[in-house]
């Protein structure tokens, strides 16, 4: 089927570019008509949103969609805009894909734009009294001096729907009646992973309704990302998911050097390979440690920590860093493989298999732990795709969304392994994902180590980087999901807009839907499972 064709049946008017990803133009007018049929078209079925970007085009303010079919994989881009810079409106699509609800939140925090017929438009990371929308490129920062004054939480938010007689009218929408009992977790409480905040609303011990606020800890990489060379973007993307650097990274170099027509090494793709499985094992330990910490398992929590730290100090003979590594660069990496690195490497996935072992009978075989995990916090895998709840959460419902099975990259598409999925959709079918995974990921590691080859681990590249005008997006499995970057060039040395699809904003924003009905106690189990990264978040 030709997707560009279909397109013009629908909408005739539709105009089309070719620099980079497919992408087609849609008048706002016609466009939520054209999504609906593209999601329900039985030969189109785009049924994942994979990301949405907003952006300002100058004379337009508009959004850029990424549309994904789970059943036959083939993908889309699409724009739509509007002139009107002092009342951005636009169509909402939350009413074909759960993803939109926060990311259109974002939009209108950033950019100013109104979502026709979504419930809830208020600001997702700022302050309500923020004056302006930062990444507008006529945004003047100075209207926003320190506040230092706690802002009051809004129990209503304002949609803007449609009227019988087809008018644009405000409608008020309650959160929390004045009679319910509605607690806090966060933003300071451990179970939340960071400092994110769940106004929680009880009846009992039961939820009935749970309202996330993020925000806390946002620091506009995006929007630097605009002053920045393409080089210098790198050092943010590792302080996202800090537990998916030498991922993240990855995706923002695989995009640029797409975009620039740059083929790397096959050393640097075995490298970087090996490395995104070791920081895979160095997130799922951390991920077993801490929700074992949350269910009350601090022998486990030493376990795994202790392990950890041995992934870290091959990552630290070889990069200089622990943490926050800065190696993948755009062309290769920054320096080759510590003469140790392959015999370290072996040395200690021999020794993490049998630890593994010990791992599940000190704390997976528990009886408590299932009485905890087993039938709680269930996510079907409508609702996965529906949210694009990608990674071990999805494929715990039964969602096969590996990226490296969908989009093979770098050496994954000459590797054999497993792609671990389980249909509960539970916490427990969340837990062993990730610990099915590990396994998973040292067979990666075991294939490839041995036959490192030779070669340079740098292409030459030119001293300033200039990427080719047009639309780029690239995706990695990470840690948690799927970790996607778009770039918009106007063939400049800066991005004109470069944006993360993070990983963990869709689970957060699934965790209302997952927890109604569940206990309050039940919570720690299912944010620990959910396994988000604050940071990741807050970009």
């Amino acid at each position: 089927m030709n997707i560009k064709d279909r397109i013009l049946e629908i909408v005739p008017e539709a105009q089309f570019a070719e620099q980079g990803d497919l992408t087609a133009t849609i008048p706002a007018e016609s466009f939520h008509a054209l999504a609906e049929r593209l999601k329900n078209d039985k030969d189109t079925q785009f049924d994942f949103l994979l990301s949405l970007t907003g952006m300002d085009w100058g004379e337009t303010l508009g959004v850029v969609y990424h549309l994904e079919s789970t059943v036959y994989g083939h993908t889309i881009v699409l724009k739509t805009m509007t002139a009107d810079r002092e009342k951005p409106e636009l169509a909402s699509v939350t009413d074909l894909w759960r993803a939109a609800e926060f990311n259109e939140r974002e939009v209108f925090d950033f950019f100013g734009i109104r979502f026709i017929n979504n419930s809830d438009m208020r600001r997702l990371y700022l302050r309500e009294d923020w004056v302006g929308y930062p990444l507008r490129k006529d945004y003047d920062d100075s209207l926003n001096p320190l506040r230092m004054t706690n802002e009051v939480t809004e129990d209503t938010t304002e949609e803007l729907s449609v009227d019988e007689e087809g008018n644009l009218v405000n409608k008020t929408n309650v959160l929390f009646e004045d009679k319910e009992y509605v607690v806090n977790i966060g933003p300071q409480h451990p179970a939340t992973h960071g400092v994110l905040r769940f106004r929680t609303s009880l009846e009992g011990e039961t939820i009935k309704k749970i309202e996330p606020y993020c925000g806390y800890i946002h620091r506009g990489i995006e929007k630097m990302n605009e002053s920045l060379t393409y080089p210098q973007t790198l050092a943010l993307t590792d302080r996202l998911d800090y537990l998916g650097a030498h991922q993240n990274r990855h995706a923002v170099c695989m995009c640029v050097e797409k975009a620039m027509g740059v083929e790397v090494s096959e050393r640097v793709q075995y490298i970087r390979t090996i490395m995104d499985e070791l920081q895979r094992i160095d997130s799922h330990l951390l991920f077993y440690s801490c929700a074992c910490m949350d269910l009350g398992g601090l022998t486990a929590f030493f376990y795994g920590f202790r392990d950890r730290e041995k992934i870290l100090d091959i990552f630290e003979a070889t990069t200089g860093g622990r943490l926050i590594q800065n190696y993948n660069t755009i062309g290769g990496v920054q320096a080759d493989i510590h003469p140790d690195f392959v015999k370290d490497v072996k040395e200690f996935i021999a020794y993490l298999r049998p630890i593994l072992k010990e791992y599940h009978d000190i704390f997976t075989g528990n009886i408590i732990v299932h009485q905890r995990m087993k039938g709680v916090g269930v996510l079907t895998r409508e609702d996965a795709i529906s949210f694009g709840a990608t990674g071990g959460t999805g494929r715990a419902s039964g969602w096969a969304c590996d990226t490296r099975k969908r989009k093979p990259y770098a050496m994954y598409g000459k590797v054999d392994f497993k792609e671990i999925v389980y249909n509960e959709g539970d916490c427990f079918a969340r837990y062993m994902v990730r610990m099915d995974e590990i396994l998973e990921s040292m067979k990666i590691i075991e294939q490839l180590i041995d036959n490192i080859p030779a070669g340079d681990y740098q292409v030459k590249m030119k001293p300033i980087i200039r990427v080719p005008e047009g639309n780029y997006f690239a995706s990695v499995e990470a840690s948690r999901g799927e970790f996607g970057v778009f770039i918009e060039s106007h063939g400049d040395k800066f991005p004109y807009r470069m944006k993360y699809r993070s990983t963990g904003l869709p689970l957060v924003s699934a965790i209302d839907t997952i927890t109604r009905g569940a206990k309050i106690a039940d919570l720690i189990a299912i944010g620990a499972t959910l396994d988000y990264v604050v940071p990741d978040i807050d970009r």
